[in-house]
């Protein structure tokens, strides 16, 4: 059953193509796209479309749908096309005429956004709340450990004096920008397509602000050509921040991947959280934590992806956005895998508190005695010289004695300031909004 059928028999090659792995994929979208009719059953009767015995009758038997998504027993029967033809083939059954009334006022285009709408919105906040979690790690770590020093690297080379409170807390304040995208892509996603039909508005009298409330919208896209080219933007501003988490955690790795090597040693991986060699049996492999640094550069391509999918299509509808869907949903899947095992790495990691002893880092400390030396009245250039024809001649004899006192610095992380940036953001998230729209919706 196809809700544009018209008696006309479609090649079934043709048809297989057109379809592709919708069937499969929608499955992810039956539970929202329940909540939205619920939303526009509610909003016809509120304008006249369907009187109060039709309304319970499809509130009663969406709820009733809706539990059976819950519970896995929701399925796309052969030869439905999508989900949102097998809700309306489920009404119908149950409820007759009364369940063909389903899909007035709306088009499947607008439909597909609204749950593709409730879908981000959810799952963005699912990598919120976990990337929070991870912040807390890191912070927790950094004032662990803010006064234990540990070699700065530039180019690869041995630079100055960090310390590992700084290295931790950096990459706290690095998800708290991240966060600032995530807040920017839950609000593009948190805006009501429904109304905009097939991206043109209804001649049907529709309650835009009904449906937007009900749904715990923030906004509406007013406009309804502007809702329908929301698709593919959409999903291309919540894959820039997904991977811009996926960025954090890539080089996350790579740090640990590189400083837990023999060569450098600044902390090592518990044993439980190596791998082996199959013929070298001295081999403790990091596999997870590569695999963190390649899922988190997997996720950066997915922008590249739909923006060449979309790149060069008018506005309105088209066949193309269906295959977004076939890489966005399984973003989200990568991320909400890899935050978690993020976290649990970092926690356990074994800090080497006498890293900066080894006679390799004996210069790390030249950049203080230059300081030291214009403390004094050097001018700066001229201790910088005095200092590097030393380290050349042999004679340089470093003080391991590094005193920041300025905000950010290793005497001075400010962790404070990292955690209101974090937690201002976190504030801006309105999900018990949702939360209760849905309860509402439910009840």
């Amino acid at each position: 059953m196809k809700m544009w059928d018209k008696g006309i028999e479609v090649n079934r090659l043709i048809e297989e193509f057109t379809s592709g792995r919708d069937r499969e994929v929608d499955l992810k979208l039956a539970g929202y796209d329940i909540l939205g009719s619920l939303a526009h059953v509610k909003m016809l009767a509120g304008i006249g479309l369907l009187n109060e015995h039709e309304l319970s009758s499809l509130v009663n038997e969406l709820k009733n749908i809706y539990y059976k998504v819950q519970k896995g027993e929701f399925v796309i029967e052969k030869d439905v096309e999508d989900v949102h033809s097998q809700l309306e083939i489920m009404l119908t059954r149950a409820l007759g005429e009364t369940g063909k009334k389903v899909h007035t006022a709306r088009s499947r285009n607008d439909q597909v956004l609204l749950d593709l709408k409730l879908y981000s919105r959810d799952r963005i906040k699912e990598i919120v709340l976990e990337t929070g979690k991870l912040f807390d790690t890191l912070i927790s770590l950094s004032n662990r450990y803010k006064d234990v020093l540990m070699p700065g690297y530039t180019h690869m080379q041995i630079a100055m004096p960090s310390s590992f409170g700084l290295w931790f807390g950096a990459y706290a304040e690095c998800l708290a920008e991240d966060m600032i995208l995530l807040e920017s892509a839950y609000k593009i996603t948190d805006q009501n397509p429904l109304g905009s039909a097939a991206g043109f508005g209804s001649s049907f009298p529709v309650d835009r602000d009904l449906t937007t409330r009900l749904l715990g919208f923030g906004n509406m896209h007013v406009n309804a050509v502007n809702a329908q080219m929301n698709r593919g933007k959409m999903e291309k501003i919540v894959a820039f921040a997904l991977g811009s988490v996926g960025s954090t955690l890539s080089r996350l790795a790579t740090d640990i991947c590189t400083w837990s090597g023999q060569n450098f040693g600044f902390f090592t991986l518990p044993d439980e959280f190596t791998t082996g060699s199959s013929i070298m049996p001295h081999k403790k492999n990091p596999d997870a934590v590569e695999l963190i640094r390649a899922k988190g550069n997997k996720l950066q391509s997915l922008t590249s992806e739909i923006a060449l999918i979309g790149s060069n299509l008018p506005s309105g509808y088209h066949r193309d956005f269906q295959l977004i869907k076939e890489s966005y949903f399984p973003a989200f899947d990568i991320l909400f895998e890899i935050i978690p095992v993020t976290k649990l790495v970092i926690a356990n990691l074994r800090v080497n508190p006498g890293i900066i002893n080894d006679e390799l880092y004996r210069n790390l400390f030249s950049v203080e005695e230059v300081n030291r030396l214009v403390m004094q009245g050097y001018a700066f250039r001229d201790a910088y010289k005095a200092v590097a024809g030393k380290i050349a001649d042999g004679s340089f004899t470093p003080g391991k004695l590094s005193v920041h006192t300025h905000e950010g610095s290793m005497g001075n992380l400010c962790n404070h300031l990292i955690e209101k940036k974090m937690d201002d953001i976190m504030n801006k998230f309105d999900f018990s909004k949702v939360e209760k729209a849905f309860e509402s919706l439910l009840e």
